[in-house]
């Protein structure tokens, strides 16, 4: 196997997980078996505990771990699931290795920071490696070098370079500023960030250089000369109005055979035909189509963070490309609806609404009330986990008559709780034990003829990613049925409801489980092409 480590230089957010995806997607496209891993130097032991707002959306793999969103880029760029040997987080690396030496695996000896650390690190990537026959293996190293957390990773990786000279390379992915008061892209952030990744013994053998606009030749020989890198083997990356052109940027440069190169490897083709079709698609698809995401997880202070709901969005784009429609996002505040009811009649300028996950009471009764007017209005509504608990509050209350209905979560004591908590959580959630105590990962669906969902899949039996404490309780089912509500999806294993829709509406459909962990660029989730399409009849 080989292994090519990616680290980030000067800031975060500078798109490391895109970049890895897309080499990934690269060497793929050359006939190789990839795969990828996201290491996160957080004591956290899954992204599950994590603040979405800080942190960015928590994926979650068809084996239940509640990861990092970049998973969900390898997912997304290489058409292939990523499973939890593949996530990596300091707490995860920690436990491990105190849990071999509680079980005396270590034989009696002193057990390290170093070298155990690094070692357990090296042999989790090779065990990914291994799991799927790779021939190359990504990692990603979260944060950026310099950061006192990425230390033991960066020697982990040192050490694997050191037991396996030929089959290691390391890739920085590095920010070049052009400050509006200067006009010139500045290269000396770059430079410090490659003394600092020497300082952990590592040399790059790639940069790939971030920047609002592409790399000249100049700023290339002066990263050339002072970061001890070819100039050829210094790649432009410049902003983009689209991720999915990232991998063929990066092929205009020739990449993929460079990284060939560096392991003694003969040139290959690259086969990115259907790649290159979809970014054309993105390109050429002027006909806009408004969808409004109403959420809470986005606002921090005066900025809009997106990344909380990131497969959403994707989702969305995958389905809007397929129909060759240029999706146009709008961010809604449920609050707002709380503090104003009337400002709802601003959802009649969308094409469809989705009401995605989260977790907790604020926002709920904006979203309940953004709920009830597409109902009443026909507008195409696609409700995700919360967003389907919060479909049948609304319907309880103001269908049903019952006027008190709500969900455990919200409130502990009411006469009608219509969303419960799972019975074999009760004593774990009173004894404060969260993490990692839902109902996670891939569960069978099967779905009931003759309804939206059937039409959109095609297929009776279905396997969905799930990520949640809460369900729609059976107590309800009857009255809910009798007043025009359809259990379109059910597993029937557990039998709990996994979708519901309404009659007489164009789309009305909501779901336990998260369909967006599944959309792929090439291969969009059937439920939101569906949505897509009848959003566009609008």
């Amino acid at each position: 196997m080989k292994y090519i480590f990616v680290a980030g230089g000067v800031m975060s957010g500078i798109g490391k997980g895109v970049a890895t995806a897309s080499i990934g997607r690269i060497l793929k496209s050359k006939g190789f078996r990839v795969t990828a891993i996201k290491i996160d130097p957080y004591i956290n032991v899954d992204a599950g505990t994590m603040n979405p707002v800080e942190h960015g959306e928590v994926f979650v793999t068809e084996d239940g771990t509640e990861c990092d969103q970049d998973i969900g880029n390898y997912e997304r760029f290489l058409d292939e699931n990523i499973y939890t040997d593949n996530y990596m987080t300091t707490g995860r690396v920690y436990q491990s290795v105190i849990n071999k030496e509680r079980n005396l695996e270590y034989n009696g000896k002193c057990v390290e920071v170093v070298p155990d650390i690094p070692n357990e690190v090296i042999a989790t990537i090779k065990r990914a490696g291994k799991k799927v026959k790779a021939d190359f293996v990504l990692i990603e190293i979260g944060g950026t070098v310099g950061e006192y957390q990425n230390l033991l990773f960066l020697e982990a990786a040192r050490m694997l370079k050191i037991v396996h000279p030929r089959d290691v390379l390391f890739i920085l992915v590095s920010y070049m500023p052009v400050p509006e008061m200067i006009g010139e892209m500045k290269t000396k952030p770059t430079q410090y960030a490659v003394r600092t990744l020497n300082s952990a013994g590592i040399q790059p053998d790639i940069i790939l250089a971030r920047s609002i606009m592409s790399l000249d030749e100049q700023r290339k020989k002066k990263l050339s000369n002072f970061c001890n890198v070819q100039a050829d083997d210094i790649i432009s990356a410049p902003d983009v109005a689209s991720i999915y052109e990232v991998p063929i940027n990066f092929e205009k440069e020739d990449l993929g055979n460079r990284i060939l190169k560096k392991f003694n490897l003969k040139s290959r083709q690259s086969n990115l035909k259907d790649w290159d079709n979809l970014v054309k698609v993105i390109k050429n698809s002027p006909e806009p189509i408004e969808i409004g995401i109403v959420g809470k997880y986005f606002e921090s202070g005066k900025f809009t963070l997106t990344d909380s709901y990131i497969s959403v969005i994707e989702a969305v784009k995958h389905a809007c490309f397929a129909q060759h429609r240029k999706p146009r996002i709008t961010w809604v505040s449920a609050e707002d609806f709380e503090k104003n009811p009337k400002l709802l009649k601003n959802l009649n300028k969308f094409h469809g609404i989705i009401v995605p996950g989260g977790f907790g009471n604020r926002g709920v009764e904006g979203k309940i009330k953004t709920i009830e007017y597409c109902r009443k209005n026909n507008i195409p509504f696609l409700g995700l986990c919360l967003g389907m608990q919060l479909a049948v509050i609304e319907f309880s209350r103001n269908v049903c008559g019952l006027k008190d209905a709500t969900s455990r979560e919200f409130k502990q004591k009411s006469n009608n709780i219509v969303i419960d908590v799972m019975s074999d959580q009760k004593e774990l959630i009173k004894e404060k034990k969260y993490g990692g105590t839902m109902r996670l990962g891939a569960y069978e669906c099967e779905i009931k003829e003759n309804t939206i969902s059937q039409k959109s899949y095609g297929l009776k039996n279905i396997s969905e990613r799930h990520r949640h404490r809460y369900e729609l309780n059976n107590k309800y089912r009857q009255i809910l049925q009798d007043n025009g509500m359809i259990m379109a999806g059910l597993n029937n294993s557990k039998d709990l409801v996994e979708i519901i829709e309404l009659k007489d509406h164009p789309f009305f459909v909501a779901t336990q489980f998260h369909p967006e962990f599944k959309s792929r660029p090439l291969k969009p989730h059937p439920l939101f092409l569906e949505f897509i399409r009848t959003a566009t009849k609008k």
